[in-house]
């Protein structure tokens, strides 16, 4: 029934910690909204690619999966379900299937429906822990639980728990919140070349370069460097920025790209009304990634040539993500 792609493959064995771990914070609901996710997301790439004559890719697990991690925990599971029918119908097929995405799937699904419906979505985290104690079962927070994100109480000066944002014990998306398991998710896909470590590095440091130069320079509105530890944005720049296929394939270019996606979610972060800014960062990357390998000279980096390969074969014989 599926495509085989191994590269995929390992990008789900890397984020199978994080969603036990998601379980253990949640309880249910994170297996509630998989459980809409992926026979949707299957569902809608089946019947595109049933018509081309090919086989559903792995690949549209490895969006389901991201998609799934990336959700409030306590959103409503009609809102899921429209959303992965976005990400995989506009995102992905509507430009013919794997390899011919432009935009990172997952990351154009959440970015969806976080402003079709922000105001249900903003509601729809709750206090980390206690096996889901605070999670509604059928879609809403339990009376009083709804509460303000890690990145909302750093706008508003209050302290953050430096240990409960690396260990995870902290409000977020399903998937976002530990960065000990996030760095050893990253850890993995590097050392299996399964993801670039440029994209990695000059994401996460471009950030850190540009929230360290906001802070010296005395900008009101700079929040501390502890803003890089909470939110999506290590979640975004190990899973998402490093997509083998939205992104550069050259490894000057995967710098840029990189930089692109760093300096953005800061400068949203500080100077917009948004409170996040991880989606339209990598959608911006995502926007510019293919005019970077055009501009810049050098060989593909090895970590995406099977990726790439791939994409390039699907591209000869007609498509199929």
């Amino acid at each position: 029934m599926f495509q085989k792609q191994p590269i995929m493959r390992k990008v789900l064995y890397s984020l199978a910690p994080i969603f036990l771990f998601s379980i253990y914070l949640y309880g249910v609901r994170p297996l509630l909204t998989a459980l809409v996710v992926f026979p949707l997301g299957i569902l809608v790439e089946y019947l595109f690619e049933k018509k081309r004559g090919k086989k559903v890719s792995e690949a549209v697990l490895v969006t389901c999966a991201l998609y799934t991690l990336s959700m409030p925990p306590v959103v409503p599971l009609w809102i899921v379900a429209v959303g992965i029918v976005f990400t995989v119908f506009m995102a992905k097929e509507v430009y013919g299937g794997f390899g011919r995405n432009i935009f990172n799937p997952a990351i154009a699904g959440r970015l969806f429906v976080y402003i079709s419906f922000a105001t249900i979505m903003q509601a729809g985290f709750v206090q980390a822990g206690n096996f889901g104690a605070a999670a509604g079962l059928w879609g809403y927070p339990v009376d009083g639980m709804s509460a303000a994100t890690p990145l909302a109480q750093l706008r508003h000066g209050e302290p953050l728990s430096v240990l409960n944002a690396i260990l995870g014990f902290r409000m977020g998306s399903l998937g976002e919140s530990s960065v000990l398991l996030i760095v050893l998710a990253g850890i993995y896909l590097v050392a299996t070349k399964t993801a670039s470590w440029r994209l990695i590095v000059s994401t996460i440091g471009s950030a850190v370069l540009l929230t360290g130069a906001l802070l010296l320079a005395g900008v009101a509105k700079a929040l501390p460097m502890e803003n890089l530890l909470v939110g999506s944005f290590l979640f975004v720049a190990v899973f998402m920025a490093t997509d083998p296929v939205s992104a550069p394939k050259k490894p000057l270019a995967q710098w840029l790209y990189g930089i692109v996606i760093g300096v953005s979610v800061v400068l949203i972060r500080t100077f917009s009304l948004f409170p996040e800014g991880t989606s339209f960062a990598v959608l911006l990357g995502n926007t510019a990634a293919s005019l970077f390998d055009d501009l810049v000279g050098g060989k593909k980096a090895a970590p995406a040539a099977a990726a790439a390969n791939t994409a390039r074969a699907a591209k000869d014989t007609g498509g199929a993500k």
